[in-house]
């Protein structure tokens, strides 16, 4: 048998007998997770850490982790800057996926979605969420959501959950992703407690506390744009969103009062993150949720970092969409990356397209040579030259 498929078995029997030993603890009554320290392995807290070591395992193994050197080492940075006594414990996974989502494992291992690095403005933005994830850890809450369901109905659901969901891989659909992400969801007294650490966490570290309430804003605005909202898989784990932004505001406008404002390290972000920000773009497409696209590339453009790029993914969605009025709405889009100069070459040939999509034949003719003048290299250079001769 694969070890995948011993665990499960393993667990349940495991923490099931665990269970019946340990201590029921009640919420709040944890101290926090120490620099180095580990579970005692007789008890339910080691039995937690189990599952997701497996979980962990399925993660690293998966081929959805992005390995980039420079990119992790960015990450690694910001999450030391945060919480420098634990800088060694965390274990982070930077997960090639188009959702918004971070979240914190109980054993000291974290994941943080290219969906959310995506739609962070700036790297205070991606710090707070960080931060708010590693208050998780601190607090220990994962071991308190899992002494609240103590009774063996509860607890044998809680461990078929939880190795289902490590069964179904990385690999498998949003539906998968899910669902492991309901057993590390929390109480909204743990989701405030882990607000209240994250904001603390970007403070000390000198990032703007407005940036906080912006990312969770810019969220909201998506989901109600999005035609299915249920994926947005951030709200199942971790409610109530307004409550918790008016709490931040507040908390921020009072910092800003005192005359603490510091940094949003924007361009650091946008620098960290360039090589990438195509091909997320590109896998925001696959979900056809073209209306909550709309949005983050809105946003995106509202923050200001190589416009020419997000106008040219602005016109390809419109594209791809063909929806009634898309073809002249990319025709702007593409216009509009032209005229902010640096467009990617790629932005001309899908402009001579649809162009030739609406008999503009003059235009097409002209989009396609310029698009062969740009990239004089383009691989696909036969099949344009075709377009430029039918169109002569």
């Amino acid at each position: 048998m694969k070890v995948a498929e011993i665990i499960p078995t393993l667990l349940i029997i495991g923490l099931i007998v665990i269970s019946c030993a340990a201590p029921k603890g009640t919420p709040g009554s944890l101290s926090d997770i120490q620099p180095g320290q580990k579970p005692a392995a007789t008890t339910d807290e080691a039995g937690l850490w189990l599952i997701v070591e497996e979980m962990e395992l399925e993660l690293a193994t998966s081929g959805r982790v992005v390995t980039d050197d420079g990119l992790n080492a960015y990450i690694r940075q910001i999450l030391c800057n945060l919480v420098p006594s634990h800088c060694n414990d965390i274990r982070f996974y930077i997960v090639d996926t188009p959702y918004f989502n971070a979240r914190m494992a109980p054993n000291g291992y974290m994941e943080i979605w290219t969906g959310l690095m995506l739609r962070a403005q700036n790297e205070a933005q991606l710090a707070y969420v960080i931060g708010h994830e590693i208050g998780h850890y601190l607090r220990r809450h994962s071991l308190q959501q899992m002494r609240n369901v103590r009774n063996m109905t509860d607890l044998l659901m809680f461990v078929r959950l939880a190795t289902s969901a490590a069964g179904a891989g990385y690999a498998g659909d949003i539906a998968a992703l899910a669902a492991m992400g309901n057993i590390m969801a929390f109480s909204r007294d743990q989701e405030r407690e882990a607000d209240d650490l994250g904001f603390d966490f970007m403070v000390q570290a000198h990032y703007d506390p407005r940036e906080a309430a912006k990312i969770w804003e810019a969220l909201i605005e998506e989901r109600n744009a999005a035609n299915a909202p249920e994926y947005f898989i951030f709200f199942t784990t971790h409610p109530p969103i307004k409550e918790r932004i008016e709490t931040l505001k507040t908390k921020a406008d009072q910092l800003v009062a005192e005359g603490k404002i510091s940094f949003t390290r924007q361009d650091e972000y946008y620098t960290a993150i360039k090589p990438f920000r195509a091909n997320w773009l590109r896998n925001e497409f696959q979900k056809s949720d073209f209306e909550a696209t709309r949005v983050v590339i809105d946003h995106l453009i509202q923050g200001g970092d190589n416009i020419s790029e997000l106008y040219f993914y602005k016109g390809e969605m419109n594209r791809i969409r063909s929806e009634p009025g898309d073809v002249d709405r990319a025709i702007e889009a593409y216009q509009k990356a032209d005229l902010e100069g640096n467009a990617p070459p790629e932005t001309y040939r899908s402009l001579g397209l649809v162009y030739l999509r609406k008999g503009m034949k003059d235009e097409a003719r002209k989009s396609f040579e310029q698009y062969l003048k740009v990239k004089s290299n383009a691989p696909d250079r036969l099949i344009i030259e075709s377009y430029i001769n039918q169109l002569e």
